[in-house]
């Protein structure tokens, strides 16, 4: 079991279990543990998911994103739910809650 943090600071379990099931429903994300890990503590945005659950994504390439769903339960637990590719997001559409901020270039 990985144990990430949000960019709320708060612990987000990411168990074999969830990995399991992340790979047996979207077999097309086998090779992107990684990546998974990686998004939950550096999304590029973090949009409203359903019943509180929260969705980090990272655009992969133009149009097309990878979303990992968790679920902050309290200031110290967390979980993931699940993830997939989705090339149905439309960032003007989403209600963002959090942005990464764009590095100025020198």
């Amino acid at each position: 079991m990985d144990i990430l943090h949000s960019i709320n600071g708060v612990p987000i379990r990411f168990t074999d279990e969830r990995w399991v099931h992340i790979v047996e429903n979207h077999d097309d994300l086998a090779g992107f543990h990684d990546e998974i890990v990686d998004i939950i503590e550096y999304p590029e945005y973090i949009i409203k998911g359903y019943k509180g659950a929260l969705i980090a994504l990272r655009q992969i390439k133009k149009g097309k994103f990878l979303c990992v769903i968790y679920k902050e339960i309290s200031a110290e637990d967390g979980f993931v739910i699940t993830a997939y590719f989705s090339s149905k997001i439309s960032l003007g559409k989403e209600d963002i809650i959090w942005q990464q901020q764009k590095q100025p270039r020198h």
